[in-house]
């Protein structure tokens, strides 16, 4: 594997550290500002609504640029909104500064996806689209309970200080290592919202706004739901989150390893294996070794997704992929934010903390049976390609020779 994925996986290090270590600090900033913990909740779904509209319109205007300045200028603006994020004053202003650093995310992401896949050989691809995600789940391993802790022992500012040097180490990554190719000549806007009239680009992306949605659901209140209910210490949801983490790197790496060899019985087996944990944490977040197993479930079925998700939507896209790659990472984003949206509204209605879980199992059992919709669109259109191939070679064979 080419060594400018590293570039890719620091980037995505920091992407994903800043994403997800909101949860680990969710109760300490609400404390600050004075808001409830649903409240507090709007700093993951605006997150995740930055990101739904920063990866077509930033992928749109990148398009004038070649792809590694275009992720050089997305990290930047990533370091500039995590550094608002920690000295905001107010909770209105930290959105505003959580909103400013989604809009790097999915069009680093996507534009990263395409990058990955054209450094590697086809049967690699979903390999190399893993191996640039696996900063996103490194970060849940290292530097989402790091910073959980510091947030913890020197307070959440101090945590997103960190997460926007960690931007500047991204940045010099792929200015360092990133090679330059120049703008693609069949890189024109027109071309990339073409894409966009194949059924199966949409359809994957809203398996992919319902599959890694269900996650976000129990994720976004795991602090609460671990300590309130499954008795934990505030402390050890920092090893906690490590399991997770732990969860989301090998479910990433098998995910993009089957992928490569049988892409939608992968997929089947992940939603569905990610809707019976998701049930199943309802129950289990009594009791703490049960939890804890759970979750780490939770994180390796979820991410077991992302790479046949990508790969799924780039195969579909093939012609013009860059555009099409951002809006599915839009999609996850999308889906992390009517997740935790909901999450917070059942939480609200006093359902209790644990009731995200049975929003997230519907959510990602929805996507199980639209995968299944797309694999049988899918084999439908390979049956009519065969009969048309076939019909056309016979009308070309000479009556004489046919009979």
């Amino acid at each position: 594997m080419p060594l400018a994925l590293l570039a890719l996986a620091i980037g995505a290090f920091g992407i994903g550290t800043t994403e997800f270590v909101i949860m680990g600090v969710l109760p300490q900033v609400a404390g600050d500002f004075g808001v409830t913990i649903p409240t507090a909740g709007w700093l993951v779904s605006g997150y995740a609504l930055g990101v739904v509209i920063g990866a077509p319109l930033l992928t749109v205007l990148g398009t004038k640029v070649s792809r590694k300045k275009m992720l050089m200028f997305l990290m930047a603006l990533f370091v500039v909104g995590n550094t608002l994020s920690a000295l905001a004053p107010s909770f209105g202003l930290m959105l505003v500064g959580r909103v400013v650093a989604s809009l790097a995310h999915g069009a680093f992401f996507g534009i990263g996806s395409v990058v990955a896949a054209g450094l590697v050989a086809p049967e690699k691809k979903a390999s190399a689209i893993s191996l640039m995600f696996m900063g996103l789940t490194v970060a849940n391993v290292v530097g989402v309970p790091g910073g959980t802790s510091i947030g913890q022992a020197a307070g959440w500012r101090v945590t997103f200080l960190i997460v926007a040097a960690l931007g500047v180490i991204g940045f010099l990554g792929v200015a360092a290592l990133v090679p330059e190719t120049g703008r693609p000549e069949s890189q024109d806007v027109r071309s990339e919202f073409a894409a966009f009239k194949n059924i199966q680009v949409w359809l994957a992306m809203a398996m992919t706004v319902l599959g890694y949605g269900g996650v976000f659901a129990a994720i976004t209140y795991i602090t609460p739901m671990m300590t309130e209910v499954a008795g934990y210490t505030e402390g050890a949801v920092t090893w906690l989150l490590v399991l997770f983490g732990i969860g989301m790197f090998l479910g990433n790496l098998l995910g993009g390893r089957f992928a490569d060899r049988r892409l939608m019985p992968m997929l089947f087996t992940a939603l569905a294996g990610l809707t019976a944990a998701l049930l199943l944490f309802t129950a289990t977040a009594h009791n703490q070794v049960l939890a804890a197993v759970t979750l780490s479930l939770i994180g390796a079925l979820g991410f077991a997704t992302v790479p046949p998700l990508q790969k799924w939507v780039l195969d579909q896209a093939s012609a013009a992929p860059t555009l099409a790659s951002a809006a599915n990472i839009g999609a996850f984003n999308l889906g992390n934010a009517l997740a935790a949206w909901l999450g917070g509204l059942v939480i609200a209605a006093g359902l209790g903390y644990t009731s995200p879980n049975w929003v997230g199992a519907l959510l990602s059992g929805s996507a199980l049976i639209l995968a299944l919709v797309a694999a049988r669109l899918d084999r439908r259109g390979r049956t009519a390609g065969r009969v048309v191939a076939g019909s056309t070679v016979t009308e070309q064979i000479p009556a004489a020779v046919r009979h």
